[in-house]
Order: structure tokens, then C-alpha cells, then sequence
């Protein structure tokens, strides 16, 4: 029969061993990785023939300056109200249905299209001929949804002042 185990002894490495081990990980990376490694060094020699590299390191010593001066830039008025109306535009958008803003959107194109062909051919319309426009189906499709929007927005006007 076997003599019972009392003892483990453990290997401890040196530290020149670990060195060694990692510097091996490393080479053998290095060797995987060439074609990335040479297309990061063209990079950074690119950057650096331009002055990018001497430029970012400037920033980044004056870290602290330039976060001051964008904060003090951010927190002005104007910008924080662009950043407000901005965020209320994103919220009126996401609360209309796609199509018919895809509708809309290719309704205005064709009105814009007519109006420049309008002014191009100069024409001039009278009284007359401006109320006999309404009878014309798509004028007065476009003044009904003019004044059912305009009665909307007069509602909504009017829930705001309350």
C-alpha cells in the first residue's frame, strides 16, 4: 500500500518566470495580430505627421480647463433652451403616427411643386377665380384640413391657458 500524502507542496513562480510567461503571451498575441497591429501603427504615424496626437495630448493636460469652459457653454441659456425644445419637438414626433407624417410630409412636397410651377408660369388669380377655388375638390380638401388643424390647436391653446 501507498505511503499516505502529508504534505503539498506547492511551485511558487518567480517573478522572472511570470515575465517571462507573459512576455511569451504577448509575442504570441503580437504574431496573431500583425496585420491589425501594422494598420494601428500607420494610424497613429498618420496622426502623429498631422500634429492629432500632439493635439490630443494638449487636451488632455488642459482636461479640467476645457470641461469648465463646455459646462460653462452647455449651461447657457440659449443652448439649454435649444436642448428643451429640442426634446419637446422628439416627444410631439413620437407621438404622431408615421404614415401620416409620411402622408403630410409627401403633401407639402407636391403643394411646394405646384406653387414654384404657379410662380414660374406667373400666374395671378382673382377674386372670383379665388372663390371658385374652393369648389376644386383638392383646394378644398387642403382648406378642411387647415381649419380642422386650426381648431385643434385652438383647443389645445386653449387647455394650456387653464
Amino acid at each position: 500500500m501507498a505511503a499516505p500524502i502529508t504534505s503539498i507542496k506547492r511551485t511558487e513562480r518567480t517573478e522572472m518566470e511570470v515575465q517571462q510567461e507573459k512576455l511569451a503571451d504577448l509575442q504570441k498575441l503580437m504574431a496573431e495580430q500583425e496585420e491589425s497591429l501594422q494598420k494601428i501603427m500607420e494610424i497613429t504615424g498618420e496622426l502623429h505627421s498631422i500634429g492629432a496626437l500632439d493635439a490630443l495630448q494638449a487636451m488632455l493636460q488642459a482636461k479640467e480647463k476645457i470641461a469648465g469652459i463646455a459646462v460653462g457653454q452647455v449651461s447657457r441659456e440659449p443652448v439649454t433652451n435649444m436642448l428643451n425644445n429640442l426634446l419637446a419637438a422628439a416627444g410631439t414626433l413620437t407621438a404622431i403616427d408615421p404614415a401620416t407624417v409620411q402622408q403630410l410630409s409627401q403633401s407639402v412636397q407636391q403643394g411646394l411643386n405646384e406653387a414654384e410651377k404657379g410662380v414660374t408660369e406667373g400666374q395671378k388669380i382673382g377674386v372670383l377665380q379665388l372663390m371658385k377655388s374652393v369648389n376644386d375638390p383638392d383646394i378644398n380638401r387642403a382648406l378642411t384640413f387647415g381649419m380642422n388643424f386650426l381648431k385643434g390647436m385652438g383647443k389645445g391653446l386653449n387647455d394650456s391657458a387653464e
